[in-house]
């Protein structure tokens, strides 16, 4: 077994892949419209979807927004830097949710960003660059 995706439902789906293209550095791997269905799937990550885990960003056509909910935490990505990883998602107009900083009751360096969805977004440090 394989942990193949994640799914979030997207209101403007160009604003979110830019937002995960060119703030989060991912990759847009594959992009396809169902007519039929009424919706757009596209596909990003770090890497192929062979071999890595992915974002899938559906788009069902004429909705511009959803609610949350309650349920739901975050997506956690590793960054090399979070301070330098904040300040350029900032410098590009993304919004702040917690500023680089130790996490709660821990020493871990953490921030959270808001995707164009709203969704948050924890940024932290990489510990398994060096390995």
């Amino acid at each position: 077994m394989r942990f193949l995706h994640t799914m979030l439902r997207v209101g403007n789906l160009q604003k979110s892949i830019d937002f995960y293209t060119q703030i989060l550095g991912m990759t847009l791997l594959r992009q396809q419209d169902y007519p039929d269905g009424k919706f757009t799937l596209a596909f990003l990550g770090y890497g192929d979807e062979a071999s890595h885990t992915v974002l899938e960003l559906t788009c069902n056509w004429g909705v511009d927004s959803y609610e949350l909910g309650t349920a739901f935490g975050h997506i956690a990505i590793a960054v090399d830097d979070v301070h330098e990883a904040t300040r350029r998602a900032r410098e590009k107009g993304v919004t702040i949710l917690r500023e680089a900083g130790p996490m709660n009751a821990g020493s871990t360096i953490i921030a959270f960003l808001e995707d164009p969805d709203g969704y948050p977004i924890e940024l932290l440090n990489d510990k398994w660059a060096d390995e």
